[in-house]
């Protein structure tokens, strides 16, 4: 717990602006605690509504804590039980929630967006997550560094935040043997007649990631990396794919069988769906290769 002190004071000291204004900035409450009391530190920023099982907590709109797209991920699965979980953008701890509760043995969770971040410490405190760890950082990075194995990745929301998804996949498919992507696509037809969207796209450029050649199409965040709400990519702009280079993508870095769900041509955004896919090969926890 120190080391979870000790990076949030460090946040905290950098939010307030350094030395010079911390002290201004320092808040104490005045009430015994309550769990809408450490929600609300965040209020307005949060974007997922918090489990049916606690109606008295008020959070955002989402029903992230009772996603059916996760669940779908875990029947494929056979269940989460004694799985060994690498999650990738945890935004707030909804999904981690899912399959702690559905009996993961562990789940390793990479958030890079320092307010999401201390959004998913609170949730942890709040539902007693034992056997969730969040890591503060850049999830490309960590997973360039380490070599360790895991029996599941879960990855939604961050494919199309990518500079180089193409990258991304290949180093899922280093750590996981079964993956679940929830992810936006590019698809000309649909986004062109999107005025919400459209304006964000500035051209193709030909990538290439180990050996897989692709096309990708920028789109530019513009200001909104300046808002408190924005929780996208780390730079400014990211590569957007099709429906067919993601698959592709997939298949050529080893995920031989997928199965897709919860598609939306027509999600307010943007086409959307979700991929669940395994290498030939990939076996049970507990069982032998």
């Amino acid at each position: 717990m120190a080391g979870i002190w000790n990076v949030l004071k460090k946040i905290k000291y950098k939010l307030d602006g350094g030395e010079a204004s911390s002290r201004k900035n320092v808040e104490y409450i005045h009430q015994a605690p309550t769990d809408q009391i450490a929600l609300d530190l965040f209020k307005g920023e949060w974007s997922s509504a918090m489990p049916s099982t606690r109606p008295d907590l008020k959070a955002g709109p989402t029903p992230l804590f009772e996603d059916p797209r996760v669940k779908w991920a875990g029947e494929l699965l056979g269940g989460f039980d004694d799985l060994r979980v690498l999650e990738l953008g945890p935004l707030e701890a909804g999904h981690s929630y899912i399959m702690e509760k559905g009996g993961a043995e562990s789940i390793l969770s990479v958030e890079s967006h320092t307010s999401a971040y201390l959004r998913c410490l609170v949730v942890k405190e709040i539902f007693e997550l034992e056997r969730t760890r969040f890591l503060l950082g850049d999830f490309v990075e960590y997973l360039k560094t380490r070599e360790e194995k895991f029996d599941f990745c879960l990855a939604s929301g961050v494919l199309y935040h990518m500079k180089n998804p193409a990258e991304l996949i290949e180093l899922i498919s280093k750590a996981a043997d079964k993956v679940f992507l929830w992810t936006h696509y590019y698809d000309a037809g649909v986004i062109k007649n999107n005025r919400s969207i459209a304006g964000h796209f500035s051209g193709t450029n030909s990538l290439e990631h180990a050996g897989f050649k692709y096309t990708g199409h920028k789109q530019n965040y513009y200001s909104s990396v300046t808002n408190a709400n924005f929780c996208g990519g780390t730079d400014q702009y990211s590569h957007w794919i099709s429906r067919e280079d993601i698959l592709g993508c997939l298949r050529y870095f080893g995920y031989e069988k997928l199965q897709i769900g919860f598609e939306e041509i027509d999600h307010p955004i943007a086409p959307a769906f979700c991929i669940y896919g395994e290498k030939d090969g990939a076996v049970k926890p507990g069982e032998s290769s």
